[in-house]
């Protein structure tokens, strides 16, 4: 085994997940990131990845790979952001193993970030929301199985990775059904769920292979729900119900965006954007601030709030035309 893969052994085994406490989607998210760049800079110098050397990883081979993925891979700059914090993270994790490449690595983490375009988060409103939730088939298990995890991932404003790594110990039933979800940053929150919801989820558990995976959705092989499964799922979902809320063909609905979905439905309904990033489990009120920016219905109390400006009566008249006329002889 090299240099270099002796490192990147160590860092994805014992620095991230034991000493840094990394949740496993941010391992593996890192470890794309870096299987990326090795890939292009081994085909760069026509070597396999595992032939390079860690005076190899320099910053203008780091540049190079970065403009890459926005040209060749298409990727976005939040996409090549998050592609960069592996790196810098990498890169730091060296600096300590390898006093010797210390300038080597502050150039690399030297490169900057990329702005990124703010936008309005996507969200679906009550009725398309609605149309999505009744678009499974209660009539087969898969449909039980489907209606629940879109009222459970839309009432509790769950992320995918949350939903699908729901186990049967995260399930409360006394007094009420609730859940306990450890979100990002291993924040733990408790969620009660709509009187809907627990109907849903409990149709599902009666018919719930027992005996297998201890996660509360299951595929149809038995094993838990993966990511790409759920985004399968909503998307088939989407297309039925579209056909009865045809505007669900104009935006672009991902898992995400059914917590946003949830997240505007609270701000709608408590006007508190607390109580949004206490749901959503934010860290800080600061990340839930965007759902201010997309509900139209706070903006609307800002504005009737506001004193107006006095608008100036008048009225236009054209000039005449004969007037017109000798004006452009003149």
């Amino acid at each position: 085994m090299t240099t270099l893969a002796t490192h990147v052994s160590v860092f994805l085994r014992e620095r991230l997940p034991l000493e840094s406490r990394a949740s496993e989607r941010t391992c593996e998210t890192y470890a794309l990131g870096l299987r990326l760049l090795f890939e292009y800079i081994a085909q760069d110098l026509h070597v396999r990845p595992s032939a390079l050397r860690l005076e190899e990883i320099n910053a203008p081979r780091v540049q190079a790979f970065l403009e890459h993925l926005e040209t060749q891979r298409h990727n976005g700059p939040a996409t090549r952001n998050v592609r960069l914090a592996a790196i810098h993270t990498f890169m730091r994790f060296i600096e300590y193993r390898e006093p010797s490449a210390f300038e080597q690595v502050q150039r690399i983490r030297a490169i900057p970030m990329k702005r990124t375009d703010t936008r309005l988060v996507n969200y679906l409103t009550r009725d398309e929301m609605q149309a999505v939730l009744d678009a499974p088939a209660p009539s087969t298990r898969d449909g039980v199985r489907d209606r629940a995890m879109l009222y459970v991932a839309y009432s509790a404003g769950l992320r995918v990775s949350e939903l699908v790594g729901l186990r049967l110990e995260n399930l409360c039933f006394s007094p009420q059904l609730n859940i306990h979800v450890v979100g990002k940053g291993r924040r733990e929150r408790a969620l009660p769920l709509w009187r809907e919801t627990a109907t849903a989820l409990r149709a599902w558990l009666a018919l719930r292979p027992s005996g297998r995976s201890p996660e509360v959705f299951l595929n149809a092989r038995g094993a838990a729900m993966t990511r790409s499964g759920f985004e399968y799922i909503l998307e088939k979902h989407v297309q039925t119900a579209a056909l009865h809320c045809p505007s669900l063909l104009t935006k672009r609905i991902s898992p995400h965006c059914l917590r946003h979905s949830c997240a505007l439905l609270i701000l709608q309904s408590t006007g508190d954007i607390r109580k949004v990033a206490l749901w959503l489990g934010h860290a800080s009120t600061q990340t839930t601030e965007m759902y201010l920016r997309a509900d139209t219905t706070t903006l609307l109390e800002v504005m009737n709030a506001t004193p107006q400006p006095s608008l100036r009566k008048g009225h236009f008249r054209p000039p005449d035309q004969l007037i017109a006329l000798l004006n452009g002889r003149g």
